[in-house]
């Protein structure tokens, strides 16, 4: 193995001083970020490490004292022994490499119910010579599965204060909170150098002694996620659990969101009336309601439904399936030239492209990673399904499918489902142009079982809110009224009989677009819609909008787009459009995205030319073919 050194900078702590900075370090899935979310509450943020698209989240405490404590939560990292991007972060943190201010006190967080794959870790973090202390973190669990950690003896074999901790109940870090009002030692950094064979050995046989002394487990203490993986995790009634898993996800989309979004679209229809009473008719009024209401207003209504979404993930990941389903789908992603790793980049993708691109970063093989990055844009994005919402809703009747589904919601999984093919399919070709076509075998630990904690639910659900709503209030607001002044602007000519947007900047560029899409059943309204939703596919659904609002003469129109695109579209156009929406090249965020984690524009323009190529041959497809069987 490569023997690397690196000199740790001593950081601010002293010999009689209360720790300022705090980081949290520990595997993946033992309950650090919920620890993470128990200390910090409310007071946290999320963004990425100087120079790299890893996650960075850090908050604040308040201590008994009333003290305020910095607190970092370091990506999970198996060891300091980097493999991934993920865990290079995190040793460049601990070891004084980063630019990252160094922590006054490292808390090595374990899952008390799976000590053995845990305190490998801890070990080579106390060969730093840092201040330290273990969170024994999931001790209600390890208590329920009969499992006995004395923590005392732990404490007593490993040289550091160990505490218990129940990262999922309210008062579960009141003793870790407690003893951070202690004095802490000054760090004593040393050189860390990665591990030799012998050396690993070593740590492991370490590990073997200390269990010994500290851990009594019962025969079977792993009986009840044994028995539930029997069935999760059998090749058939796996895989079955799974696609019912995710098809009950888009039924409850539509079905569970119907009453909120009804009560949103009541309350923008009610606040756009309350605009044209208030405001006098003019420019401003225009601005205000075709702009502002018509656009905003059009996109905030999908909200339940995003969230809905978000809530079925941030469920079965912090119940412990996600593993499981990735092991299960490894053998099938291997016949594409991917591993079972692949699969939680693009189910994050479901929820937005950029983080599934950043986690890709998990993926060691570089092939691998890249594939998987090309692909995540095929995995529909919650941003999509406002325009997926709206024509569905316009051109689907809303009626049952043999006595229990909705059929707006199996043509909604029918779009996930395409998506997913497409991707597998896109995977196969690029699996022929590889050098190696070995199948990387998967590695992945396996966590318990657990009931997902609503306070945690709560709290990432009014993340992804906050983050959704402040698109709105700011890119999407904004591109709204950019499109609102490029549709009144100029005006129209004397003795002209069409709609003003006709004359305007707008006009005249959609009407230049309309001549690459009519091919596939687009007008102009639709190709106006395209520009914008290339910063934000939300905007496509406010700039519609807009353009239909200021393209009609009658009063109303901005509040009634899905009757009005009903009455004026074929369906061959709506199934191209949401075709198109399936394969479209993606925003320029994930494009940007793409660059900082690949460091190459090759990758980001590859991306962009085979998603719009394959975008418009869909499209054409679709179009005749719906043509055909419509009867044009």
């Amino acid at each position: 193995m490569v023997e690397a050194t690196l000199a740790f900078r001593p950081g601010a702590a002293s010999s009689s001083s209360p720790p300022e900075r705090i980081a949290l370090l520990g595997n993946p899935n033992c309950g650090k970020t919920a620890l993470f979310n128990l200390l910090t509450g409310s007071r946290q943020k999320v963004a990425n490490y100087a120079g790299v698209t890893v996650e960075r989240k850090e908050g604040t405490l308040r201590t008994a004292t009333g003290r305020r404590v910095f607190v970092l939560d370091l990506p999970g990292a198996y060891s300091l022994n980097a493999l991934s991007a993920d865990e290079a972060v995190t040793r460049d943190v601990v070891t004084g490499k980063s630019s990252e201010m160094p922590p006054d006190l490292l808390v090595c967080v374990t899952d008390a119910t799976n000590l053995r794959l845990n305190l490998r870790l801890v070990l080579d973090a106390k060969r730093l010579g840092l201040p330290m202390v273990v969170a024994l973190n999931m001790t209600d669990m390890a208590r329920k599965q009969g499992i006995r950690v004395d923590a005392a003896a732990l404490s007593r074999e490993l040289g550091v204060p160990v505490i218990e901790t129940v990262g999922v109940q309210s008062d579960g870090a009141r003793a870790l909170v407690e003893a951070l009002d202690a004095p802490v030692n000054a760090a004593a950094p040393r050189a860390w150098h990665a591990p030799g064979f012998d050396e690993v050995l070593d740590t492991q046989r370490e590990v073997r002694r200390i269990l010994a002394a500290t851990v009594k487990e019962p025969v079977g203490s792993l009986a009840t996620s044994d028995r539930i993986d029997r069935i999760v995790m059998h090749p058939l009634w796996g895989m079955l659990v799974l696609a019912i898993t995710m098809f009950l996800m888009f039924q409850a989309v539509f079905s569970w969101a119907a009453v909120p979004m009804d009560a949103i679209k009541e309350v923008t229809a009610a606040f756009g009336e309350l605009v044209k009473h208030v405001v006098p008719e003019g420019m401003l009024q225009s601005l205000l309601v075709d702009g502002v209401v018509a656009g905003a207003g059009g996109v905030i209504v999908f909200l339940p439904q995003i969230l809905i979404l978000f809530l079925f993930i941030l469920a079965l990941e912090d119940s412990g399936y996600l593993p499981r389903a990735a092991f299960l789908l490894d053998r099938v992603m291997g016949t594409v030239g991917l591993s079972g790793r692949s699969f939680i980049p693009l189910l994050s993708s479901f929820a937005c492209a950029i983080p599934g691109v950043m986690a890709t970063r998990t993926i060691t093989n570089w092939r691998d990673r890249i594939t998987t990055i090309m692909i995540a844009p095929l995995m529909t994005c919650s941003a999509r399904l406002p325009v997926y919402a709206l024509l569905i809703a316009a051109f689907i009747p809303a009626r049952t499918v043999g006595g229990v589904f909705n059929l707006q919601g199996v043509v909604l999984f029918a779009l996930y489902v395409f998506g997913i093919v497409s991707a597998m399919a896109v995977a196969w070709v690029m699996k022929r142009f590889r050098d190696s076509k070995q199948h990387s075998p998967l590695m992945m630990e396996l966590p318990a079982y657990r009931w997902p904690n609503l306070r945690n639910l709560a709290l990432g659900l009014y993340e992804r809110a906050w983050i959704f709503l402040q698109r709105v209030g700011t890119i999407i607001l904004t591109l709204t009224i950019l499109l609102w002044f490029l549709s009144t602007f100029p005006s129209p000519p004397e003795g002209a009989t069409g709609p003003a947007i006709q004359y305007s900047l707008a006009g005249i560029i959609g009407r230049g677009l309309e001549h690459i899409f009519a091919p596939i059943g687009f007008n102009w309204q639709i190709s106006i819609a395209l520009v914008p939703g290339m910063a934000a596919r939300e905007v496509a659904v406010g700039a519609l909008g807009t353009v239909y609002a200021l393209s009609a003469t009658g009063d109303d129109v901005a509040g009634q787009l899905e009757p009005l695109i009903a009455g004026s579209w074929s369906l061959a156009t709506a199934l191209s459009l949401l075709v198109w929406y399936v394969f479209a090249p993606q925003c320029i965020s994930t494009l940007a995205t793409v660059k900082r984690e690949t460091g190459s524009w090759r990758y980001v323009i590859f991306m962009a030319g085979y998603l719009f190529g394959l975008a418009y041959i869909a499209c054409w497809i679709t179009y005749r073919v719906a043509l055909v069987l419509t009867g044009g």
